[in-house]
């Protein structure tokens, strides 16, 4: 490790005023380095989150030669469904004077560049733009202490309204499930693209659990043909439950990860979540190693993969076209 990762100090922001934290000497070898992991839901916890994505980023450590319990060490911080506690949570990992916070989604990251602005922070996020949204000055040279792997999904939207129509030609009315606060690009995409392709868009706010039943109450009464489910930390926690509403409702529903169909869900189209959690794994790896974020590029995903499941289609009384067949890159049966 580089001599500012043994000895930096960080400042965490409390409301409006900062605390500065003393300079600490970190030995390097055989001690080991601890890894703040910033969450909705943490591995061990019920329900938990895809075990495929935390085993990719434990993959992408180990590939670096980075192995818990013999060189590295875990802090996880999960919301438990209430978002609104991770600003507490990232300042107790900067509390704790972590040597890298890896933060998923959002409201993860944003919790932790206000927790620390010297931390070495890799994220992951599916919703925003790192730009737009100010974590970064650029995507080539991030300038700051955050680096990770970031997709602005508002160039999908278009692709899954088309794979409704494909499965439900007829599809005129799409209700939509999403977190307004962090879906808002997504939405006025969906919007945008609507028009063209004669479909009509019904957002239905979800922040919570108890919003998911009133939420296909809505999408029902409108007399939706078919359901996008947006990508967010709530839905994919959630992903059984909404997996049960849309078969209640016998409505068509498209979503971004993989598992969400694993669960039960019909179809997904989106990037390989575990490829990129191996990635994020690799970038703490080198951040580890002595490189600064600031100097490591933000990626974008480089694989997208279609998923069908037959026997959610069988339920629903779907026939899956085979034009989406053959495309598909997994059918579940």
């Amino acid at each position: 490790m580089g001599s500012d990762m043994r000895r930096r100090e960080f400042i965490t922001l409390v409301g409006s005023g900062a605390v500065a934290w003393p300079f600490k000497a970190r030995a390097q070898q055989p001690g080991r380095y601890r890894i703040g992991h910033l969450a909705f839901a943490a591995p061990n916890d019920a329900p938990p989150p895809p075990p495929a994505n935390w085993d990719a980023f434990v993959q992408g450590l180990r590939e670096g030669g980075y192995v818990e319990g013999q060189n590295i060490a875990f802090e996880h911080r999960s919301a438990h469904d209430r978002p609104e506690l991770f600003p507490k949570l990232a300042l107790e990992l900067a509390t704790l004077n972590v040597d890298v916070i890896f933060a998923r989604g959002t409201w993860a990251l944003k919790a932790a560049k206000n927790a620390s602005r010297a931390i070495p922070i890799v994220g992951i996020d599916l919703e925003i733009d790192p730009v737009e949204a100010g974590l970064v000055a650029s995507i080539a040279r991030p300038g700051s202490n955050i680096t990770g792997m970031f997709l602005d999904l508002s160039e999908l939207s278009s692709k899954h309204l088309q794979l409704l129509k494909e499965i439900i030609p007829g599809t005129s009315r799409v209700a939509v499930l999403a977190n307004l606060d962090i879906n808002a690009s997504q939405l006025r995409e969906l919007n945008r693209v609507a028009g063209p392709l004669s479909v009509d868009i019904r957002a239905v706010d979800v922040k919570n659990a108890i919003d998911l039943d009133g939420a296909f109450h809505v999408a029902k009464n409108w007399r939706a043909d078919a359901l996008i489910v947006l990508s967010n930390p709530f839905s994919l926690a959630h992903r059984t439950q909404i997996k049960n509403l849309a078969e209640k409702a016998g409505l068509a529903t498209i979503y971004l990860y993989r598992a969400h169909v694993d669960a039960g869900g019909l179809i997904s189209y989106g990037p390989d979540l575990p490829d990129m959690f191996r990635r994020c794994g690799g970038y703490v790896g080198r951040i580890l190693g002595g490189t600064k974020p600031a100097d490591l590029p933000i990626e974008r995903p480089a694989r997208f993969d279609l998923v069908v499941n037959l026997k959610t289609a069988k339920a629903l009384g779907i026939s899956i076209p085979e034009t989406i067949l053959v495309r598909a890159d997994t059918v579940l049966e």
